[in-house]
């Protein structure tokens, strides 16, 4: 059976010009839920002071928000904002991404690590298991949105978005929220509360990039590119080409993660 979506509300709430929107609640309860679980762990394994952990929230919200809106930028619509270079502060027009946002969260917890001399990847361990939850509620937000939808399908999963004509189309942001979201979650949770992960520093975070560039790579299958650069080239698409060095870069920490276990166990 074909479900058509109604035209959802992008507003939760509305304050005359304001307006509270799906998409801000996401990132609000993606970066609340990794604070928790960053608290959760810390009061484990104290992996940093009181104040830092004060201040992480907000060295968290600069990273992602400013990386994730340079990343839409660059990546995905350069040509535009080339030319309208204020639209670029108008984040309430939309416009973000997660390569970018991923970068510029590395970038600020680099930086966070250095000035409050926290062990770095132990820190992004953590980070690492919650994360999936914040893309979770991010590809909620993108299906209530009803933007970044599927290509055209004649599958039984098919579903019609009033705004994108009246052909099915794969619901391609739940199959992201299931596979970038909920459940590496799962795995990363287990591992991190019943194996020895966490002291592999950069495990968990190496798997997470790893599921993370699978999953987009396989779900972009089923995503129509976006419309303003297609694909790049013979039905590759930007997402899946920014996805494969991270998937390369996650390789990398899982090795360093072997070689210094194996290093450590050498000297004892």
């Amino acid at each position: 059976m074909i479900i058509t979506l109604p035209n959802f509300n992008p507003n939760i709430i509305e304050f005359g010009p304001f307006a509270i929107r799906w998409y801000s609640l996401a990132y609000i309860l993606g970066i609340v839920f990794t604070f928790f679980i960053l608290k959760k762990f810390n009061a484990k394994s104290k992996i940093m002071g009181d104040k830092a952990m004060e201040d992480w929230f907000i060295w968290a919200v600069l990273g992602v928000i400013l990386g994730g809106r340079l990343g839409y930028v660059l990546f995905y619509n350069f040509g535009f904002y080339s030319t309208h270079p204020l639209e670029i502060l108008a984040v309430w027009h939309g416009g973000m991404s997660f390569h970018g946002g991923l970068i510029g969260s590395i970038t600020s917890m680099f930086l966070f690590a250095k000035k409050y001399k926290i062990d770095f990847f132990k820190l992004t361990d953590v980070i690492a298991i919650a994360t999936p939850i914040g893309l979770f509620f991010g590809r909620l937000a993108n299906f209530i949105n009803m933007e970044l939808y599927g290509r055209v399908t004649n599958s039984n999963f098919g579903v019609i978005f009033p705004n994108a004509g009246e052909a099915p189309r794969h619901p391609s942001q739940l199959y992201e929220a299931v596979l970038e979201g909920l459940l590496p979650f799962i795995i990363l949770f287990l591992l991190a509360n019943f194996t020895k992960s966490l002291q592999k520093r950069g495990l968990i975070s190496g798997l997470f990039l790893i599921f993370y560039a699978s999953a987009r790579i396989f779900v972009e299958q089923f995503r129509e590119p976006d419309v303003n650069l297609g694909f790049i080239f013979d039905h590759v698409t930007m997402g899946q080409m920014l996805s494969v060095p991270i998937m390369l870069f996650g390789l990398i920490l899982i090795f360093r993660a072997k070689i210094t276990i194996d290093a450590e166990t050498d000297q004892n």
